[in-house]
């Protein structure tokens, strides 16, 4: 069996592409020309130049394709310019699942995020089936996946097969740019973490993240979702986490949500001057004011997820970034 897979030289992408390699599968990964393959060195892995605002270039890649992995997105949570959110989270997604039902894949396995899903007001962790709609979404990012979850979705009904999986906050290896979540740690690691925010998070392996989307394409129901996740934390218990692995002190100040609100608003203004990411993104903060807390019981019970502690996740993150230079030893 061949799968494509794009988004493989960043984080999760990478982390499923060493998976399906374990498993004896053929990989080809989508690249896009110019870009950072550190990701992939050394890897048996077949290049295929392209992108999904091209759809000549995906309908080449897809050829011979059975599986299609969709995990690549444009994962910012502040742009000077929010169309190029669009332009490849929404525009991208419908350029590749047109370019499968064309090449006859026979299954997709489309990468979403938990961002998409409703968070009960009674403090329960979301579901799969929490309602939720575009007004609810936060910034430019998650508007952007809603809409492109929603082509997914569309797609499914016409009759592809197409699973769509919610990863939570992935940590682990190979997150070379990092992520939000990765920066996090590394932030921590580097002494930056002075204080937090009474907020949480549901933390997963990204190898178990990666190894969920194969279990999505072997017993994933078309047209469904399901949540890759594992641990729901308040803030500090990472932070209490990260101190026991590191012995590096846990911030002890809490920072009350006007303030840290403030604080984005300067920054994301010094941001439009000076187009550089902004040291703290309001649309971070707005997200900060909800513990992000799921439950991924669907998945762990229709497609046999693995649960891998999360002390022993951030254990890996901690190393590999350390290792690569990315923080302080």
């Amino acid at each position: 069996m061949k799968a494509l897979v794009t988004g493989a030289t960043g984080f999760v992408g990478a982390n499923l592409v060493r998976e399906l390699l374990a498993d004896g599968d053929a990989v080809r990964a989508l690249v896009r020309p110019g870009r950072d393959r550190r990701n992939l060195t050394g890897l048996e892995v077949e290049l295929a130049e392209g992108d999904l605002r091209d759809p000549e270039s995906l309908r080449s890649a897809l050829t011979g394709v059975s599986v299609l992995y969709h995990v690549a997105a444009d994962y910012r949570l502040w742009a000077s310019d929010p169309r190029e959110l669009y332009t490849s989270n929404v525009n991208g997604t419908r350029n590749i699942l047109e370019a499968a039902r064309e090449a006859g894949v026979e299954r997709v396995v489309y990468t979403s995020t938990v961002g998409t899903l409703g968070i009960p007001k009674d403090g329960r962790p979301g579901t799969e089936t929490t309602p939720v709609s575009l007004d609810q979404m936060v910034g430019h990012y998650k508007r952007s996946k809603f809409l492109a979850e929603q082509e997914a979705e569309r797609f499914a009904s016409e009759g592809l097969d197409v699973v769509i999986v919610n990863p939570s906050a992935p940590v682990g290896p190979w997150d070379v740019k990092p992520t939000p979540t990765g920066k996090m740690v590394v932030d921590y690691l580097r002494g930056r973490m002075v204080a937090s925010l009474d907020t949480g998070l549901n933390l997963v392996h990204v190898r178990d993240v990666a190894r969920g989307h194969i279990l999505a394409a072997q017993k994933g129901r078309s047209g469904e979702k399901y949540i890759l996740g594992h641990q729901n934390l308040p803030l500090r218990d990472i932070f209490s986490v990260l101190e026991r692995l590191t012995g590096i002190p846990a911030p002890r100040l809490r920072i009350p949500y006007r303030v840290a609100w403030t604080a984005a608003l300067i920054s994301e203004g010094w941001a439009q001057v000076t187009h550089r990411q902004p040291a703290v993104s309001l649309t971070a903060v707005r997200m900060a004011s909800k513990k992000m807390f799921f439950d991924p019981s669907r998945a762990v019970r229709e497609l046999g997820l693995p649960q891998t502690s999360v002390e022993q996740a951030l254990r890996d993150a901690v190393a590999w970034f350390r290792a690569h230079g990315t923080a302080r030893a």
